[in-house]
């Protein structure tokens, strides 16, 4: 069998014209891995939606069902930055499925990876940051209380702390948040991650890849997780529109294989998920996050998994 991929026609509801969250770059995704050829249309995964029953897990109930139902306060979307639309509600609820059966197609093969996901925004009882529901934080809940795993570890790249994920999960010891991350970038007011790494803006590729090399020399072996959710969000390239970073394609590439490497070369199973990314240039962009699925792909091959 081939790479487990994840994706819905669900994942690209129409926003107004203009509006800065590029939510076509999932459809451009899909569209440019099938012209790769690196997949077919019809060999990805595609998942239902996430029950409001799982969700709970990690949010609070009521806010579940305000977000479902269309009652959110101006306050509220504002806070969100998208507008709210039957269709974006679909969409939500379809994306936090399909994490979690990339995570669950990665416990089995040892890797699967999400052309979405890594909603770390969002907190327990409202949305932030273009996030609504925080999938990884779903994903971790579901998978310990099902007795699924034992330890989850979340490995957030994305140039943005998951300020969402480390307060929902602050009380739970087998879920572990790391979060490599802009230290002078949204949110305004940081949360306490387990392992919070700060990085200074215009970091470049040598030093954020001997950081990503070291962060997980030391605590891989320390926590020995069952499953790693790793958050690749390309807001750190030299370009994205909301990054303060400075990696060149070359280090996004060496990013991913390297987080690749190092978990399934200590047989730890690990599920990718595409995080943020802005660009005016929504084809560039796909083509950006769709470096985690090649290297993936690689990987695959590699370690002979399936």
């Amino acid at each position: 069998m081939s790479l487990p991929l994840v994706y819905h026609d669900d994942y690209s509801p129409p926003l107004p014209s203009g509006h800065r969250f590029p939510m076509e770059k999932f459809r451009l995704l899909r569209d440019h891995l099938v012209a790769s050829g690196l997949t077919t249309d019809a060999a990805l995964l595609r998942p239902e939606t996430c029950s409001r029953e799982v969700l709970a897990l990690a949010h609070d109930a009521d806010y579940v069902e305000r977000y479902c139902s269309g009652d959110m306060s101006r306050e509220q979307l504002r806070r969100l930055g998208l507008p709210w639309s039957p269709q974006l509600a679909q969409r939500t609820v379809r994306a936090v499925g399909g994490s979690l059966l990339a995570a669950e197609q990665a416990l089995q093969h040892g890797l699967a990876c999400h052309l979405a996901g890594g909603t770390h925004h969002a907190h327990r009882d409202h949305a932030s940051g273009f996030c609504i529901f925080n999938d990884l934080a779903v994903i971790a809940l579901y998978l310990l209380e099902s007795g699924r795993a034992s330890r989850v570890l979340i490995f957030d790249c994305d140039v943005h702390q998951g300020d969402g994920t480390a307060r929902i999960l602050e009380n739970v010891p087998d879920a572990v948040t790391v979060s490599l991350h802009c230290e002078k970038n949204f949110p305004a007011r940081k949360a306490q991650s387990d392992w919070d790494i700060p990085l200074p803006p215009g970091m470049g590729d040598a030093a954020y890849l001997k950081t990503v090399h070291d962060t997980l020399n030391y605590l891989l072996p320390i926590y020995q997780p069952d499953l790693v959710l790793y958050d690749a969000g390309v807001d750190v390239h030299r370009d994205d529109a909301l990054g303060l970073l400075a990696l060149s394609d070359a280090g996004l590439a060496a990013r991913d294989s390297a987080v690749l490497e190092h978990c399934l070369g200590r047989d730890i199973p690990v599920v990718g998920l595409i995080g943020g990314g802005y660009d005016k240039d929504r084809a560039l962009l796909a083509r950006r996050h769709a470096q985690l699925h090649f290297s993936a792909a690689a990987a695959w091959r590699r370690y002979g998994l399936g």
